[in-house]
């Protein structure tokens, strides 16, 4: 009897271990097939972490909306609505501490917040794209490369959004994949 109870206590939790992984796998394809598509200029470093290995952390240009005047609290997670500007490239339209009625919007994390210029200084939390170790130095000083270029909107990373949640499908150099731009 008490080897019954270990055994299907085995099974649960052995069930648990794939079917957790599987959701959030499931969860972040089910974004990027229904998801809107998004380009955030990027400004990139190439940090190493022997945890996680080699990527490239992304800086987005967009970072800061006008807001009004609020208590905002450092790393408090607050709702950026966007939209697309006339060239194409993602925008912060307005900020709030509750998820917005209508339109797209992503998750962020506050700053800090200018009451003289009433501005809402924000990062997001997908800024880190992993790529091969070998390739990651190489595609770092080729998108440095690209932002010194005289082309403007020449890098951007590729992000869908469904909900609030985003994810960052793959980072551009003049509309070619960075891991495909450093091979050639």
């Amino acid at each position: 009897m008490k080897r019954t109870h270990i055994f299907i206590l085995f099974i649960i939790l052995a069930v648990a271990q794939i079917a957790i992984p599987a959701q959030m796998i499931f969860n972040r394809e089910s974004i990027l097939e229904s998801g809107t598509a998004y380009k955030f200029k990027t400004e990139p470093v190439d940090p190493s972490d022997p945890f996680k290995g080699k990527y490239i952390f992304l800086n987005y240009e967009v970072d800061r909306v006008k807001a009004e005047d609020k208590n905002w609290v450092r790393n408090q997670e607050v709702y950026i609505s966007i939209a697309n500007d006339n060239l194409g490239f993602v925008r912060a339209t307005s900020a709030s501490l509750e998820v917005p009625k209508t339109g797209d919007f992503v998750k962020a994390k506050v700053d800090w917040y200018a009451t003289d210029e009433r501005t809402l200084q924000f990062s997001f939390q997908f800024n880190e794209f992993y790529m091969e170790e070998s390739k990651a130095y190489n595609a770092e000083v080729a998108h440095r490369k690209a932002q010194r270029d005289s082309l403007p909107n020449n890098t951007y990373a590729l992000i869908y959004v469904r909900d609030g949640e985003a994810v960052l499908n793959n980072v551009f150099i003049n509309e070619i994949p960075i891991a495909t731009f450093v091979e050639e």
